[in-house]
Formats: C-alpha cells, sequence, structure tokens
C-alpha cells in the first residue's frame, strides 16, 4: 500500500502543499463571504471557478482546469487591469463595479483580503494548463454552465447585487428592454465574445 501511495506522489503534478493551501484558502473564504455576503453571492461565475478549480488541483484535471480556464481567463485579466489600474493610477481603467469596493469601506478587510483570489487564480489556471494541457470540450461545457447559471442568478439574487451582470451592465438595472430579453443576450455574448476567443487562443498555444 505504502509503495502505491507513494507512485501515486511521483505522479502528482502539483505538490501536495499546494493542494492543501487551496483548501485552507477556500475553507476561510467560504463561511466569511456567506456571513458578509450571503449564499446567492456564491453564484459568481469567478467564486464557481475557484470551487472548480480547487477539485482540478487534487484531481489534476485537465477537463476541469480547462473550463476553469474558459471562463475566467479574460474576465479576470480586465478585472485585475481595472485593480492595478486604479492602484498605479488612481483611476479605474474600465470603471468596473467587481473592483470598487476593493478601495472603499462597503466591504470588510476580510473579504477584500480574500477577494485577493482574483490575482492568484488565474495565475494557478495558466499554470496548471501548462502541466496538464487543455481540453477542446471546455468551451461548449462551460456554455452549458453559463446557460444555468445566468438565469439562477437572476431568480436567487437581486437587482443591488447584480450577480453576473444579470440585471444589466453597470451597477444601476437595465432598463432599455425586458429582463428575459437582456439575460437572454448574456447567454450569447458570454459563449461567442468570452469562452469562444479563450478556448481558440487556448488550442492555439496550449497543449491539447
Amino acid at each position: 500500500m505504502s509503495s502505491t501511495n507513494s507512485l501515486i506522489a511521483q505522479n502528482a503534478k502539483f505538490p501536495v502543499w499546494l493542494k492543501i493551501l487551496v483548501s485552507l484558502y477556500v475553507v476561510v473564504l467560504i463561511p466569511v463571504y456567506w456571513i458578509e455576503l450571503g449564499p446567492a453571492n456564491f453564484l459568481w461565475f469567478c467564486d464557481i471557478a475557484l470551487f472548480i478549480m480547487l477539485v482540478a488541483l487534487w484531481r489534476e484535471s485537465q477537463l476541469l482546469v480547462s473550463i476553469v480556464a474558459v471562463s475566467i481567463l479574460l474576465p479576470e485579466l480586465a478585472w485585475n487591469l481595472d485593480f492595478f489600474g486604479r492602484i498605479i493610477t488612481g483611476k479605474h481603467l474600465f470603471g468596473l463595479t467587481g473592483t470598487a469596493y476593493m478601495f472603499t469601506d462597503e466591504k470588510s478587510i476580510a473579504v477584500r483580503v480574500l477577494s485577493l483570489f482574483h490575482i492568484l487564480l488565474p495565475l494557478l489556471t495558466i499554470a496548471m494548463l501548462y502541466k496538464l494541457g487543455y481540453h477542446r470540450r471546455a468551451w461548449l461545457i462551460q456554455s452549458i454552465v453559463i446557460w444555468v447559471l445566468l438565469p439562477a442568478s437572476y431568480w436567487l439574487s437581486t437587482p443591488e447585487a447584480n450577480i453576473n451582470f444579470v440585471f444589466g451592465p453597470g451597477g444601476e438595472p437595465q432598463n432599455w428592454m425586458p429582463p428575459y430579453l437582456w439575460i437572454g443576450l448574456l447567454m450569447i455574448f458570454f459563449p461567442l465574445c468570452v469562452y469562444l476567443p479563450t478556448h481558440v487562443l487556448l488550442k492555439r498555444f496550449v497543449k491539447l
């Protein structure tokens, strides 16, 4: 039995300490977010990607990390550019509501510190893609996930939270079209304008 465990450890592409560290991070994040932001906050695609990443890390799953990559690499790039742009220039480059709270007392210090996973998650995703490669079915699977997630976000969240932008593109709810038409457009926008370009780039530059 010990020889089998030793063989598994030798074949592992990521160290156990990293898996444990990420697990502890998530264990701390869940109750803090639940208490301060509410359970609906976990519907954000970046939060779901974090949980999928944890499973992908332990299983060293090419498919799961590819789903995370398709889901968050472009959005997290925008988040980081806006976040670090605010630090460097004093202004938000894109005016994202998702980064504004990092510079105010709107959220607690604990929430803001834990939200730094937006910086770490894409870095870990890229490292895992380098080791594991990219799975070409990720784009289709993530598209199906978002088709379920967007209606759920509308039904279970509020206009103030505006989870996954289901009530509008910014801080205020949109009122120029029916809500379900807006959600329908998002269900087209994310797969075609966010996930597909990421899919094409990953197929081009990452081993399959």
